[in-house]
């Protein structure tokens, strides 16, 4: 099949703006990247872009010489895994609920969850609600409280009403299927990149978290590895004011920050490649023949 100058033209200006934005996402990166691994001097003078000038390593060093660094990580991985398998289960559970026309009560039960996304109780009396439950240092603070989002069921749900067809949920109901059934077998692995994404948000909103932990959680043994980097690089901050910086004393703040989001960023996008294959799978194509 001959392909058109018209055709041609189309294709390289979406190369080229496909381009241009990896390069605006891929910029602010490399200039983190370059900075963690770059001198104190160079950093402080603001002479660093997206190459490293005067290789220091240093930062990661400090980074990685805390002995209750990795106990941190390891407390994140666990509360991220938990969250997320946990915020899944519930976002599911409500999405299939409310996306059945059966369900009686649906706007009213709607109207409730969304009122949730305006209304807030405040910080103060949610410390108190958790005092109140005793989860106060425990690592169930951490996962229960924010379990549940609304923004993701709603867009889940409305993912189920329109792009799974009615049809396919009667046969199952035909062949003798329950409720039950249909969403593990029907349901569920039509909604495989819906899915994959709200995934990741769970993910990544619980893992890149660490105000609820400076709230509630006082037990260094239970401190998740946001928190951590927050107090090193306070601590960096605050001996800075102090005393002047030097590659064997002290490292620059700029520098650990960096470091420090280096040490926190890998691990999500080590993940993401094996997920974002689900963004774009076509699931819905020969579900329903004609």
């Amino acid at each position: 099949m001959k392909i058109s100058l018209k055709d041609r033209i189309v294709d390289a200006l979406i190369y080229i703006f496909l381009g241009v934005l990896t390069i605006v996402c891929l910029i602010p990166f490399l200039h983190v990247a370059s900075m963690s691994i770059s001198s104190n001097a160079a950093v402080t003078a603001n002479r660093v872009f997206l190459v490293p000038i005067g290789l220091n390593f240093e930062a990661y060093k400090q980074v990685f010489g805390d002995p209750s660094m990795m106990h941190s990580l390891y407390i994140t991985v666990i509360v991220t895994v938990l969250f997320t398998a946990l915020g899944m289960v519930l976002t599911i559970c409500g999405a299939y609920a409310l996306s059945r026309p059966k369900l009686k009560g649906r706007r009213a039960l709607n109207m409730i969850f969304v009122i949730t996304m305006y209304f807030n109780a405040g910080i103060i009396p949610s410390f108190i609600l958790m005092s109140t439950l005793n989860l106060l240092d425990t690592m169930a603070v951490l996962i229960l409280p924010l379990a549940f989002s609304c923004y993701n069921m709603i867009i889940l749900r409305s993912f189920m009403k329109s792009s799974i067809p009615p049809s396919l949920i009667e046969a199952a109901e035909i062949d003798g299927c329950n409720e039950f059934k249909i969403l593990l077998s029907v349901v569920l692995p039509l909604s495989v990149p819906v899915l994959a994404t709200l995934t990741l948000f769970y993910a990544v909103g619980r893992w890149n978290s660490f105000q609820d932990a400076l709230y509630y959680i006082s037990d260094s043994s239970l401190k998740p590895l946001q928190q951590k980097l927050y107090e090193l690089v306070n601590s960096a901050s605050s001996q800075g004011l102090t005393q002047e910086i030097s590659a064997t004393t002290l490292q620059s703040p700029e520098v650990l920050k960096a470091a420090c989001i280096m040490f926190a960023t890998i691990p999500i996008l080590c993940i993401y490649p094996f997920v974002q294959k689900y963004f774009v799978k076509g699931v819905m194509i020969g579900a329903v023949k004609e």
